[in-house]
């Protein structure tokens, strides 16, 4: 962690962390009614840091265990004055299952998760049936579950899981990738991947009534 990351989290974890005791009250916790959108395994903030500042009618939720990557977040919050996010540094399924309430989110991300490309290691990952039933509750009818991964076999794997998964629609049509939307920035990671050359697949899944 950085001297500045570590100084990000003392400054402003009072401001954008959150320690949560029990179910969130959404509306109590941003002061309004608004879309709500969680992103899970936000790295160092970057896309977060952008949907924020540039949807500023939406309220974001960022789930990380990575420390410096969340106050690598706050200094960037910080330096945009954006006040529609908060952070919570914990386990995703935990938060998921705990404290957040079923139907309240209008889409979920999850943006270039950990691959897990060894075979022995698959079960590690976050793509599972149970999770993707986890994130139907969570999501209101008509919200949107977004995933996108720079390996091609996760991309397959994560297809076959979502197409199998009851409650949701593929937005591009069955087994269908989705061209990448706006709603997702293109972030350092993803450029620096571009010019390796590596492709990225973008999958987009509605929850059903």
């Amino acid at each position: 962690m950085t001297k500045a990351q570590g100084d990000a989290l003392r400054r402003l974890g009072e401001r954008y962390l959150l320690e949560p005791q029990g179910m969130l009250d959404l509306d109590a916790l941003f002061g309004r009614r608004a879309p709500r959108i969680l992103e899970i395994g936000f790295g160092m903030g970057d896309a977060l840091a952008i949907m924020a500042r540039e949807r500023s009618e939406c309220d974001f939720l960022g789930i990380e265990v990575h420390r410096p990557g969340i106050g690598s977040l706050l200094l960037k919050l910080e330096r945009d004055a954006v006040d529609n996010v908060r952070v919570i540094c914990a386990d995703a399924v935990e938060v998921l299952r705990q404290y957040l309430p079923d139907d309240g989110l209008d889409a979920v991300y999850l943006f270039f998760p950990d691959p897990w490309p060894k075979t022995r290691h698959h079960k590690r990952r976050i793509v599972q049936g149970a999770f993707a039933e986890l994130v139907r509750r969570k999501l209101k009818p008509g919200g949107r579950f977004h995933l996108a991964t720079d390996w091609e076999d996760y991309a397959r794997y994560m297809m076959r899981v979502m197409e199998a998964a009851p409650g949701f629609r593929n937005l591009a049509g069955a087994a269908k990738f989705s061209p990448r939307s706006p709603d997702r920035p293109l972030t350092k990671f993803e450029q620096r991947g571009q010019r390796l050359g590596h492709d990225v697949w973008d999958l987009v899944f509605i929850r059903g009534d």
